[in-house]
C-alpha cells in the first residue's frame, strides 16, 4: 500500500472515533437533562402543612385544686358512759340516722324512770289538793270556813301543777340524755378509721371523737385562679342561665375524671397569694375523685362559635408581632400578620388574618422566606406533625374526653 492510502485510512479512522465520541457525548448529557428537575422544583422548600378550620371551640381556665369531701363530721359522744358495742364497719357507707355506736344506758334509764315516778306522785297530790279545793269552795259559800284557808288551797294547786309540769320537763330531759347514748350517722357518707374500741369510757370532752364521717357523693373540689380571671368568671356567670361547668383531670393525664356545677365564687380575693378560690360539686358515684387528691381543673366559660383554629405550632412571633406562613394558590409562601384570641390544648384561636380552608405552614418555617416555593413534606417526620395537629384539634373540640 502506498503512503498516500494509509494516510486516508488514518484519517478516516479518526474521523470515525471522533464521530463516536461525540455521540455518546450527546447521548448523556441528553440523559443528564432529562433526569434533572426543573430549576423550580429544585429551589422548592419541603414543609408540614394544615388547613385553618372553623369549629365550636369551648373556653375555659385552668388550675390546680385539691378534692375535699362536701361535708365532714366527727362523731363524738354528746354524754359520759361506757362504749357497750360499734354499729357500722370501717370504711362502710353509712345513710343518715343509723346506729354508729351504743353507750351504757342503764343509768339514764333508771333516771328516766325516776322522772316518771316522781310525776306520779306530783299529780296524786294534785288530784287530792283539787278535791280539797272544792270542798273549801263550798264551804266558803256556806261561811263554814274563811277566805283565807280557800286562797291557801288554790295556791297549793297551782304549786303542784307548776311541779307536774317540772316532771315533765324533767322526763324530756331524761329521755334526751337516754337518746345520746345512742349514737346515729348524722349525715350520709362513709366512715373512717374506727377511733375508740367497745369496752372504753368515752367522754363528751373527748377531742378525736368516735370516727369521721365524710360525704364524698356528691364531692368538692377546691381550687384557686389568678385574680386576673375574676372579671373572665364574674360576666360568665351574669351571662351564663345554668351554672359553669367544672371539669377535673388527673394530674398526669388528659383523661376527664368527672363533670361537675361551679358553686362557689368566693367573696374576696386572697391578697397574699393574688388569687380567688372556687369550688365545684361533682356527682360521684363511681368515687374516682377522693378526698385529699390533687387535680388538674378546667374551668368552661363557654363556648367560641364557628371560630377559626390552627394549630399552635403555625402561630409565629416576631417583634411586631404574630403571624403564620399561608400558603398560596401558585404554591409560594407568605407571611400573614395574625391576631390571636387565645391559645389552648396546642389549638390557636385566631380573630384576624386568616379565613377557613387556607393553608398554613405548621412545621419548617426556618426554612422559609416570602416568596419561595413550597411541597408538602411527606417523610415520617412531617406526617408526625400534621398528626399531632389533628390531634390535638380533636382533643380541645366541645365534648372531648367525655
Amino acid at each position: 500500500m502506498t503512503t498516500l492510502s494509509k494516510t486516508r485510512s488514518t484519517l478516516l479512522i479518526t474521523a470515525a472515533i471522533l464521530v463516536l465520541i461525540g455521540a455518546a457525548g450527546w447521548s448523556l448529557s441528553h440523559k443528564a437533562d432529562a433526569a434533572a428537575p426543573p430549576a423550580a422544583a429544585a429551589n422548592a422548600v419541603s414543609v408540614s402543612t394544615t388547613t385553618v378550620k372553623q369549629q365550636d371551640m369551648p373556653m375555659y381556665l385552668t388550675g390546680v385544686g385539691t378534692v375535699t369531701s362536701n361535708a365532714s363530721v366527727t362523731v363524738k359522744a354528746r354524754i359520759d358512759g361506757q362504749l357497750d358495742k360499734v354499729g357500722f364497719v370501717e370504711g362502710q357507707d353509712v345513710k343518715a340516722g343509723q346506729l354508729l355506736a351504743q353507750l351504757d344506758p342503764r343509768t339514764l334509764q333508771a333516771q328516766l324512770e325516776q322522772a316518771i315516778a316522781q310525776k306520779a306522785k306530783d299529780q296524786a297530790t294534785l288530784v287530792n289538793a283539787r278535791l280539797d279545793l272544792q270542798r273549801y269552795t263550798t264551804l266558803v259559800q256556806q261561811d263554814a270556813a274563811t277566805q283565807q284557808t280557800l286562797d291557801t288551797q288554790k295556791a297549793l294547786v297551782n304549786q303542784l301543777q307548776a311541779s307536774v309540769q317540772s316532771d315533765d320537763a324533767q322526763i324530756n330531759y331524761a329521755k334526751v340524755q337516754l337518746s345520746f347514748t345512742s349514737i346515729l350517722a348524722p349525715i350520709s357518707g362513709r366512715v373512717g378509721a374506727r377511733l375508740v374500741d367497745p369496752g372504753n369510757i368515752v367522754h363528751a370532752a373527748d377531742t378525736n371523737g368516735l370516727v369521721v364521717i365524710n360525704q364524698i357523693d356528691p364531692i368538692a373540689v377546691v381550687f384557686t385562679l389568678p385574680e386576673e380571671s375574676f372579671q373572665s368568671i364574674n360576666n360568665a356567670l351574669h351571662g351564663s342561665q345554668k351554672p359553669l361547668s367544672v371539669q377535673t383531670f388527673p394530674r398526669n393525664s388528659d383523661t376527664m375524671l368527672s363533670q361537675g356545677n361551679l358553686t362557689l365564687l368566693n367573696n374576696q380575693i386572697d391578697t397574699t397569694s393574688g388569687t380567688v378560690q372556687l369550688k365545684g360539686i361533682f356527682q360521684n358515684p363511681s368515687h374516682v375523685l377522693w378526698p385529699g387528691q390533687y387535680v388538674n381543673v378546667r374551668l368552661v366559660l363557654g363556648d367560641r362559635k364557628q371560630a377559626l383554629t390552627v394549630p399552635a405550632a403555625a402561630v409565629q412571633r416576631s417583634q411586631d408581632g404574630t403571624y403564620a406562613y399561608v400558603i398560596k394558590a401558585d404554591g409560594t409562601a407568605q407571611i400573614q400578620t395574625i391576631q390571636v384570641a387565645n391559645i389552648q390544648d396546642g389549638i390557636a384561636v385566631i380573630d384576624k388574618g386568616l379565613s377557613a380552608g387556607q393553608r398554613v405552614v405548621v412545621d419548617g418555617q426556618y426554612k422559609l422566606k416570602p416568596g419561595i416555593k413550597v411541597v408538602e413534606d411527606t417523610s415520617a417526620t412531617g406526617n408526625a406533625a400534621v398528626n399531632a395537629s389533628s390531634a390535638a384539634a380533636k382533643t380541645s373540640a366541645p365534648g372531648a374526653g367525655k
